[in-house]
């Protein structure tokens, strides 16, 4: 059962990671840590009140999944920016080497609500941004 409305920005970005997992099968991904939130997105960690990051196991895979909570909505675009950029990246290194990986990225879900993000690079990212819109409802 989702959250009523009134309670959905006291969400951190864990708790709608914990219904992201119960939506689609993230076994085998890597949880990602602050410095690796930097490392992949140019993301300051003090710009975060609370992120869920997964990757995949190899680099080899194109799989990603971020929900970041930011301390607030100002700086949304900025941190889109910064997504958009990982991703336009991803997407070069991928395009010749592997077909199947680039067409993921392609088809990857950045959405915006108040001050979350939600990234999703994976077959399953549909169910992850019905998930993401039914918590937000």
């Amino acid at each position: 059962m989702f959250w009523k409305k009134e309670n959905v920005n006291s969400l951190s970005a864990t708790e709608i990671g914990e219904k992201i997992k119960h939506a689609t099968n993230l076994e085998g991904m890597k949880e990602g840590d602050s410095k690796k939130l930097q490392k992949l997105y140019n993301i300051n960690p003090d710009e975060v009140e609370s992120f869920v990051l997964y990757t995949a196991p190899t680099n080899i895979k194109a799989d990603e999944i971020a929900v970041i909570k930011l301390n607030d909505t100002k700086s949304v675009d900025n941190i889109k920016k910064k997504i958009l950029s990982r991703i336009e990246k991803k997407s070069k290194s991928f395009k010749d080497y592997l077909p199947e990986e680039y067409f993921l990225i392609e088809k990857h879900v950045l959405k915006t609500k108040d001050n979350y993000i939600l990234l999703a690079i994976l077959k399953d990212a549909d169910k992850i941004e019905k998930t993401f819109d039914e918590i937000f409802k």
